[in-house]
Protein backbone atom coordinates (compact mmCIF):
# COMPACT_ATOMS: atom_id res chain seq x y z
CA UNK A 1 0.00 0.00 0.00
CA UNK A 2 1.55 3.88 -0.61
CA UNK A 3 2.45 5.36 2.02
CA UNK A 4 3.54 9.11 0.49
CA UNK A 5 2.00 11.13 -1.69
CA UNK A 6 2.87 11.37 -5.39
CA UNK A 7 4.71 14.84 -6.50
CA UNK A 8 3.08 16.06 -10.30
CA UNK A 9 5.53 18.62 -11.31
CA UNK A 10 3.76 20.87 -14.46
CA UNK A 11 5.85 23.18 -16.75
CA UNK A 12 3.23 25.57 -17.23
CA UNK A 13 4.81 28.00 -19.76
CA UNK A 14 8.22 28.58 -21.22
CA UNK A 15 8.52 32.44 -20.96
CA UNK A 16 10.71 34.22 -18.72
CA UNK A 17 11.97 37.38 -17.79
CA UNK A 18 15.12 36.88 -16.03
CA UNK A 19 18.33 36.31 -18.15
CA UNK A 20 19.87 33.62 -15.93
CA UNK A 21 23.36 32.37 -17.92
CA UNK A 22 22.64 28.72 -16.90
CA UNK A 23 19.07 28.10 -18.02
CA UNK A 24 17.53 27.41 -21.56
CA UNK A 25 14.30 29.38 -21.09
CA UNK A 26 16.61 32.86 -20.18
CA UNK A 27 14.35 35.87 -21.64
CA UNK A 28 12.05 33.54 -23.66
CA UNK A 29 8.84 35.05 -25.29
CA UNK A 30 7.59 31.62 -25.82
CA UNK A 31 4.01 31.91 -26.32
CA UNK A 32 2.86 28.84 -24.77
CA UNK A 33 0.54 28.41 -21.76
CA UNK A 34 -0.57 25.62 -19.64
CA UNK A 35 -4.63 26.27 -19.82
CA UNK A 36 -7.02 26.21 -16.77
CA UNK A 37 -9.28 24.04 -19.05
CA UNK A 38 -6.17 21.15 -19.39
CA UNK A 39 -5.41 21.64 -15.42
CA UNK A 40 -9.12 21.05 -14.83
CA UNK A 41 -8.97 17.50 -17.23
CA UNK A 42 -5.72 16.82 -15.43
CA UNK A 43 -6.69 17.00 -11.87
CA UNK A 44 -9.20 14.43 -11.02
CA UNK A 45 -6.55 11.78 -13.02
CA UNK A 46 -4.05 12.94 -10.60
CA UNK A 47 -6.01 12.64 -7.56
CA UNK A 48 -6.49 9.12 -9.00
CA UNK A 49 -3.17 8.18 -9.39
CA UNK A 50 -1.74 9.48 -5.66
CA UNK A 51 -0.72 12.94 -6.71
CA UNK A 52 -1.15 15.05 -3.17
CA UNK A 53 1.62 17.99 -4.23
CA UNK A 54 1.72 20.00 -7.68
CA UNK A 55 4.12 22.36 -8.39
CA UNK A 56 4.31 24.29 -10.83
CA UNK A 57 7.25 25.25 -13.29
CA UNK A 58 9.00 27.03 -15.80
CA UNK A 59 9.93 29.67 -17.43
CA UNK A 60 8.84 32.18 -15.03
CA UNK A 61 5.18 30.93 -13.41
CA UNK A 62 4.19 34.57 -11.98
CA UNK A 63 4.27 35.65 -16.02
CA UNK A 64 1.37 33.17 -16.55
CA UNK A 65 -1.85 35.09 -16.52
CA UNK A 66 -3.98 32.44 -14.50
CA UNK A 67 -1.69 31.45 -12.52
CA UNK A 68 -3.48 32.58 -9.23
CA UNK A 69 -6.87 30.85 -10.69
CA UNK A 70 -4.48 27.59 -11.51
CA UNK A 71 -3.48 27.29 -7.42
CA UNK A 72 -7.20 28.28 -6.47
CA UNK A 73 -8.72 25.57 -8.53
CA UNK A 74 -5.96 22.94 -7.23
CA UNK A 75 -6.48 24.11 -3.95
CA UNK A 76 -10.30 23.45 -4.33
CA UNK A 77 -9.27 19.62 -6.14
CA UNK A 78 -7.69 19.10 -2.39
CA UNK A 79 -3.71 19.23 -3.53
CA UNK A 80 -1.15 21.24 -2.51
CA UNK A 81 0.05 23.54 -4.56
CA UNK A 82 3.83 25.04 -4.40
CA UNK A 83 5.68 27.21 -8.01
CA UNK A 84 9.06 28.17 -8.56
CA UNK A 85 10.33 31.60 -9.34
CA UNK A 86 13.01 33.89 -9.81
CA UNK A 87 11.00 36.15 -7.64
CA UNK A 88 10.58 39.54 -9.14
CA UNK A 89 7.19 39.45 -9.16
CA UNK A 90 6.59 37.83 -5.79
CA UNK A 91 6.09 40.84 -3.95
CA UNK A 92 2.84 42.16 -5.94
CA UNK A 93 1.25 38.49 -6.18
CA UNK A 94 2.07 37.23 -2.64
CA UNK A 95 -0.88 37.91 -1.10
CA UNK A 96 -3.41 36.60 -4.59
CA UNK A 97 -1.43 33.51 -4.15
CA UNK A 98 -1.84 33.25 -0.59
CA UNK A 99 -5.50 34.32 -0.68
CA UNK A 100 -5.87 31.15 -3.29
CA UNK A 101 -4.41 28.71 -1.41
CA UNK A 102 -0.68 28.39 -2.34
CA UNK A 103 1.21 26.22 0.07
CA UNK A 104 4.36 26.47 -0.56
CA UNK A 105 6.79 29.34 -2.63
CA UNK A 106 10.62 28.53 -3.99
CA UNK A 107 12.83 31.60 -5.02
CA UNK A 108 15.88 30.83 -6.81
CA UNK A 109 18.50 32.89 -4.62
CA UNK A 110 22.37 32.14 -5.94
CA UNK A 111 24.46 34.61 -3.87
CA UNK A 112 24.23 36.23 -0.62
CA UNK A 113 23.60 39.82 -1.73
CA UNK A 114 21.89 41.61 -5.01
CA UNK A 115 25.42 42.15 -5.87
CA UNK A 116 25.74 38.89 -6.65
CA UNK A 117 23.31 37.33 -7.31
CA UNK A 118 21.94 40.00 -9.73
CA UNK A 119 24.95 39.32 -11.42
CA UNK A 120 24.69 35.53 -11.82
CA UNK A 121 21.18 35.89 -13.10
CA UNK A 122 21.71 39.14 -14.96
CA UNK A 123 18.45 40.48 -13.76
CA UNK A 124 19.18 44.02 -11.48
CA UNK A 125 16.74 44.05 -8.35
CA UNK A 126 15.94 40.13 -8.33
CA UNK A 127 17.81 38.96 -5.23
CA UNK A 128 15.74 42.09 -3.47
CA UNK A 129 12.82 41.32 -4.94
CA UNK A 130 12.80 37.50 -4.24
CA UNK A 131 13.27 38.05 -0.61
CA UNK A 132 11.15 40.57 0.46
CA UNK A 133 8.36 38.52 -1.58
CA UNK A 134 9.66 35.19 0.55
CA UNK A 135 8.98 37.26 3.51
CA UNK A 136 5.63 38.27 2.41
CA UNK A 137 4.65 35.02 1.63
CA UNK A 138 5.64 33.69 5.01
CA UNK A 139 4.48 36.03 6.72
CA UNK A 140 1.05 35.07 4.66
CA UNK A 141 1.33 31.34 5.66
CA UNK A 142 3.06 30.16 2.39
CA UNK A 143 5.98 28.26 3.18
CA UNK A 144 9.42 29.22 1.89
CA UNK A 145 11.92 27.69 -0.30
CA UNK A 146 14.91 29.20 -1.34
CA UNK A 147 17.15 26.73 -4.31
CA UNK A 148 20.30 27.97 -5.16
CA UNK A 149 22.45 26.92 -8.29
CA UNK A 150 26.39 26.91 -6.70
CA UNK A 151 29.31 26.25 -8.96
CA UNK A 152 32.63 27.87 -8.52
CA UNK A 153 31.53 30.97 -9.55
CA UNK A 154 29.54 31.61 -5.76
CA UNK A 155 30.62 28.69 -3.57
CA UNK A 156 32.18 30.92 -1.18
CA UNK A 157 28.89 33.02 -0.81
CA UNK A 158 26.89 30.12 0.57
CA UNK A 159 27.80 30.44 4.34
CA UNK A 160 27.03 33.90 4.11
CA UNK A 161 24.15 33.11 2.37
CA UNK A 162 23.05 30.43 4.93
CA UNK A 163 23.18 33.37 7.45
CA UNK A 164 20.92 35.63 5.39
CA UNK A 165 18.29 32.70 4.66
CA UNK A 166 18.15 31.90 8.14
CA UNK A 167 17.34 35.20 9.19
CA UNK A 168 14.50 35.83 6.81
CA UNK A 169 13.21 32.34 7.72
CA UNK A 170 13.12 30.25 5.27
CA UNK A 171 12.68 26.92 5.99
CA UNK A 172 13.62 24.79 3.24
CA UNK A 173 17.27 25.17 0.72
CA UNK A 174 18.50 23.47 -1.85
CA UNK A 175 21.85 23.19 -2.96
CA UNK A 176 21.94 22.15 -6.57
CA UNK A 177 25.18 21.62 -8.21
CA UNK A 178 25.32 24.07 -10.91
CA UNK A 179 25.18 22.05 -14.95
CA UNK A 180 26.45 22.65 -17.93
CA UNK A 181 27.09 21.08 -20.76
CA UNK A 182 31.09 21.14 -20.61
CA UNK A 183 33.00 19.68 -17.08
CA UNK A 184 32.79 21.73 -14.45
CA UNK A 185 36.43 22.45 -12.84
CA UNK A 186 37.21 23.51 -9.30
CA UNK A 187 40.68 24.73 -8.78
CA UNK A 188 40.77 22.92 -5.51
CA UNK A 189 38.03 20.19 -4.28
CA UNK A 190 39.55 20.49 -0.75
CA UNK A 191 38.81 24.08 -0.50
CA UNK A 192 35.50 23.24 -1.55
CA UNK A 193 34.95 20.95 1.02
CA UNK A 194 36.00 23.02 4.00
CA UNK A 195 33.84 25.95 2.98
CA UNK A 196 30.95 24.24 1.95
CA UNK A 197 31.09 21.01 4.64
CA UNK A 198 30.44 23.10 7.73
CA UNK A 199 27.00 25.03 6.02
CA UNK A 200 25.68 21.24 6.17
CA UNK A 201 27.00 19.90 9.15
CA UNK A 202 25.21 23.36 11.40
CA UNK A 203 23.42 22.96 14.15
CA UNK A 204 19.58 23.09 12.38
CA UNK A 205 18.25 24.68 15.52
CA UNK A 206 21.06 27.55 14.83
CA UNK A 207 21.17 27.52 10.75
CA UNK A 208 19.25 26.27 7.99
CA UNK A 209 21.00 23.26 6.80
CA UNK A 210 20.15 22.45 3.31
CA UNK A 211 17.98 19.10 2.03
CA UNK A 212 18.98 16.30 0.33
CA UNK A 213 22.69 15.88 -0.45
CA UNK A 214 25.80 17.85 -0.51
CA UNK A 215 25.78 19.52 -4.02
CA UNK A 216 29.15 17.50 -4.41
CA UNK A 217 28.52 14.04 -2.86
CA UNK A 218 28.11 12.50 0.41
CA UNK A 219 30.98 9.74 -0.20
CA UNK A 220 34.58 10.13 -1.45
CA UNK A 221 32.62 8.27 -4.55
CA UNK A 222 30.29 10.43 -5.56
CA UNK A 223 32.91 13.61 -4.39
CA UNK A 224 35.52 11.97 -7.05
CA UNK A 225 32.70 11.47 -9.66
CA UNK A 226 31.73 15.31 -8.85
CA UNK A 227 35.09 16.90 -8.88
CA UNK A 228 36.92 14.93 -11.67
CA UNK A 229 33.94 14.78 -14.05
CA UNK A 230 31.21 16.66 -13.11
CA UNK A 231 28.69 14.01 -12.18
CA UNK A 232 26.60 14.53 -9.95
CA UNK A 233 25.49 13.04 -6.38
CA UNK A 234 22.71 10.91 -7.28
CA UNK A 235 20.39 8.01 -6.20
CA UNK A 236 22.55 5.48 -4.32
CA UNK A 237 22.11 2.28 -6.23
CA UNK A 238 20.35 -0.26 -6.27
CA UNK A 239 16.88 1.89 -6.97
CA UNK A 240 15.80 5.25 -7.39
CA UNK A 241 12.18 5.48 -5.79
CA UNK A 242 11.70 9.52 -7.35
CA UNK A 243 10.57 7.64 -10.19
CA UNK A 244 7.58 5.96 -8.52
CA UNK A 245 6.80 9.09 -6.86
CA UNK A 246 7.22 11.87 -9.29
CA UNK A 247 5.47 13.09 -12.39
CA UNK A 248 6.74 15.77 -14.80
CA UNK A 249 4.48 16.85 -17.05
CA UNK A 250 5.89 19.41 -19.88
CA UNK A 251 2.63 21.29 -20.70
CA UNK A 252 3.93 22.67 -24.32
CA UNK A 253 4.87 18.80 -25.69
CA UNK A 254 2.39 16.91 -24.41
CA UNK A 255 4.79 14.58 -22.48
CA UNK A 256 5.10 13.60 -19.14
CA UNK A 257 8.61 12.17 -17.27
CA UNK A 258 8.91 10.00 -14.11
CA UNK A 259 11.44 12.69 -12.43
CA UNK A 260 11.75 16.58 -13.03
CA UNK A 261 15.57 16.34 -13.91
CA UNK A 262 14.99 14.03 -17.04
CA UNK A 263 13.22 15.85 -19.94
CA UNK A 264 16.43 18.48 -19.37
CA UNK A 265 19.43 15.44 -19.64
CA UNK A 266 21.50 15.99 -22.76
CA UNK A 267 21.87 12.18 -24.71
CA UNK A 268 18.71 10.44 -22.99
CA UNK A 269 19.80 6.93 -22.40
CA UNK A 270 16.47 5.41 -22.06
CA UNK A 271 12.86 5.52 -22.66
CA UNK A 272 11.99 9.56 -23.55
CA UNK A 273 8.90 9.56 -21.37
CA UNK A 274 5.31 9.08 -22.51
CA UNK A 275 2.73 11.01 -24.44
CA UNK A 276 0.44 12.86 -21.91
CA UNK A 277 -2.93 12.02 -24.03
CA UNK A 278 -3.68 8.70 -25.74
CA UNK A 279 -6.02 9.86 -28.62
CA UNK A 280 -6.57 13.25 -27.12
CA UNK A 281 -7.50 11.97 -23.58
CA UNK A 282 -5.17 12.94 -20.74
CA UNK A 283 -3.96 9.80 -18.98
CA UNK A 284 -1.42 9.01 -16.35
CA UNK A 285 0.67 5.59 -15.08
CA UNK A 286 -0.32 4.53 -18.74
CA UNK A 287 1.98 1.38 -19.88
CA UNK A 288 4.40 3.62 -21.80
CA UNK A 289 5.33 5.77 -18.61
CA UNK A 290 5.27 2.96 -16.32
CA UNK A 291 8.07 1.69 -18.93
CA UNK A 292 9.69 4.43 -18.70
CA UNK A 293 9.55 4.75 -14.58
CA UNK A 294 10.86 1.11 -14.12
CA UNK A 295 13.52 2.02 -16.10
CA UNK A 296 15.14 4.79 -14.67
CA UNK A 297 13.76 3.28 -11.76
CA UNK A 298 16.72 0.21 -12.18
CA UNK A 299 18.55 2.42 -13.87
CA UNK A 300 18.62 5.91 -12.87
CA UNK A 301 21.47 5.14 -9.87
CA UNK A 302 23.79 4.23 -13.12
CA UNK A 303 23.02 6.41 -16.27
CA UNK A 304 22.13 9.84 -14.53
CA UNK A 305 24.11 12.47 -14.56
CA UNK A 306 21.66 15.39 -13.89
CA UNK A 307 19.94 14.56 -10.36
CA UNK A 308 19.25 17.29 -8.15
CA UNK A 309 20.29 16.99 -4.51
CA UNK A 310 17.29 17.01 -3.01
CA UNK A 311 15.67 14.08 -5.75
CA UNK A 312 19.32 12.15 -4.69
CA UNK A 313 18.42 12.93 -0.96
CA UNK A 314 14.63 11.72 -1.26
CA UNK A 315 15.73 8.69 -2.67
CA UNK A 316 17.73 7.69 -0.70
CA UNK A 317 15.87 8.29 2.49
CA UNK A 318 12.81 6.72 1.15
CA UNK A 319 14.93 3.33 0.93
CA UNK A 320 16.42 4.13 4.54
CA UNK A 321 12.70 5.00 6.12
CA UNK A 322 10.51 3.64 3.94
CA UNK A 323 8.87 7.62 3.97
CA UNK A 324 9.58 11.18 3.98
CA UNK A 325 7.94 14.35 5.62
CA UNK A 326 6.03 16.30 3.67
CA UNK A 327 7.78 18.52 0.98
CA UNK A 328 10.74 16.56 1.18
CA UNK A 329 10.91 16.83 -2.56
Amino acid sequence: MRTRDRYLFIRILEACNADCFMCEFALSRDTFRFSPEDFADLLPKARDAGVGYVRFTGGEPLMHPDVVELVRSGTAGGMKMSLITNGSLLPRMAAPLAEAGLAQVIVSLDGASGATHDVYRRSPGMFDSGLRGLRDASALGVLPRVNTVVGPHNYTEMPRLQEVLTRAGVRQWELSALKLDRTITYPDADHVRGVCDPIYDADPAALLVPMGKRFYGDTPQEQERYFSRSVTPRAAEPLCHVADDVIYVDGKYGRMYACSCIPHREGEDGPGGAPLRERGVIRLDTPVFRAHADYFRERGPEVCSGCSTTAAGYSDDVARLGAVGAWHY
